[in-house]
């Protein structure tokens, strides 16, 4: 409408006033309601045409977008195990920081299983003193033996060298049974020497190893205590938190509620803009947006990025070939914008971009033609500006009349 209004003021009114005040023709005489269309024929041809290409270059070098909102992902509160709650620290709506406990869960089966492991490190230290003891008692067993063993060998030393000097002064017999008792002593030595080295293996290796199993188990322990108390992953807010003391949540079912990551929702627009215009749409570029959240207020952007792949060609194989004639609905562009200035934005917005030709036209490479024709694009701008004041304006109108409150 607007278009239609300024166009009208350059064709049908200049056509009309030639009428008037040229021709002479008078309203309501010769220039009548049936006569219109004869009379200012040219001007009204005019008009259109000159509204059609005015509304065109406008919404292709100044493209608008009535479907821009804030999109971010939440985080779901869900506990690693499934466990019926036993605390609730937060209620429906509050904010947290990174680590804050939000609910735990009944931990009495995690709290046996960590008692448990520390009990069984415990008992692996009492054999480990108790190991230690025994190499002790191991090193007296061999220094009695070793001396029990000396004592026999020289024994039968003696004997034999009284034998060898006055043979049979010294029964054999006996000689032999000192050769039998010096042979067993020398096995109590190796059998004592058997037992330290064992208590000695068990000290260094095999206490060691039992006390790492234990530690680790009593480390699997903890992790699965912790795992009781459910923790904000990120700093922000939860939303919708319902839950209560005896609740049982399970991961597979449902989320325990949602929290907002700070700052989610508040950094940046997306909008979708018609294919059409995907080759005037650049980073860089200026942008404006008007938001149901933040009535008559425009808030001045700048397109940060361009998706350069459309999602309406997005497709999951399966068992059925594709068929091209089931997308009859064109994708968009999808454009992010971000504020130039600190502001809230709202969830649902209308954003026009704008094309600027300044740079292009004070290079001076272009002929005068091209620089007009430039000049003539960035100037129709300020009708599509006009148009999102208007529609800034009308918002809380639309909605809280017009939508049937």
């Amino acid at each position: 409408m607007l278009e239609l209004m300024i166009c009208s003021m350059l064709t049908i009114l200049p056509d009309y006033l030639y009428r008037r005040l040229v021709q002479g023709k008078r309203l309501g005489k010769e220039i009548t309601f049936f006569s219109v269309w004869f009379e200012l024929r040219w001007g009204i041809v005019s008009c259109l045409m000159l509204t059609i290409s005015l509304i065109t270059l406008i919404f292709y070098f100044h493209p608008s977008s009535n479907t821009a909102t804030l999109f971010f992902s939440t985080v779901p509160i869900l506990p690693e195990s499934s466990g019926r709650v036993a605390e609730v620290r937060l209620d429906f709506s509050a904010p947290v920081a990174k680590g804050d406990v939000i609910f735990k869960l009944d931990s009495s089966k995690q709290e046996a299983a960590l008692e448990t492991a520390r009990r069984k490190i415990a008992e692996v230290d009492a054999a480990l003193l108790a190991a230690e003891t025994d190499i002790l008692k191991a090193e007296g067993q061999i220094q009695e033996a070793k001396s029990a063993h000396q004592q026999a060998v020289d024994e039968l030393e003696v004997k034999s060298d009284l034998q060898r000097r006055n043979p049979g002064i010294v029964p054999q017999r006996d000689i032999e049974k000192l050769q039998v008792l010096v042979n067993g002593r020398q096995g109590t030595l190796d059998a004592a020497n058997a037992t330290k080295q064992s208590a000695v293996l068990r000290v260094s290796t095999l206490l060691p190893a039992e006390k790492a199993s234990a530690q680790a188990a009593l480390d699997q322990a903890q992790v699965d205590y912790d795992k009781t108390f459910v923790r904000a992953g990120v700093a922000g807010r939860v939303e919708q938190f319902l839950l209560r003391v005896g609740d049982v949540v399970n991961p597979m079912i449902r989320s325990a509620g949602i929290l907002i990551p700070e700052g989610a929702g508040q950094r940046g627009l997306q909008a979708g803009f018609g294919q059409i215009e995907a080759q005037v749409l650049k980073p860089g570029m200026i942008a404006e947006a008007a938001c149901m959240s933040k009535p008559w207020t425009i808030i001045p952007m700048v397109v940060t990025s361009v998706q350069d792949y459309i999602a309406a060609g997005q497709f999951r194989g399966g068992e059925q070939l594709i068929e091209a004639e089931n997308a009859a609905r064109p994708g968009t562009i999808l454009v992010f914008l971000e504020p130039l200035y600190q502001g809230g934005l709202g969830s649902s917005c209308i954003v026009n971009a704008y094309t600027s030709n300044h740079e292009l036209i004070s290079s001076g490479k272009l002929s005068a033609a091209k620089s007009f024709g430039l000049h003539a694009v960035d100037a129709v701008g300020l009708v599509h500006a006009l148009l999102l004041r208007i529609q800034a304006l009308l918002l809380p109108i639309k909605t809280l009349v017009m939508s049937g409150h």
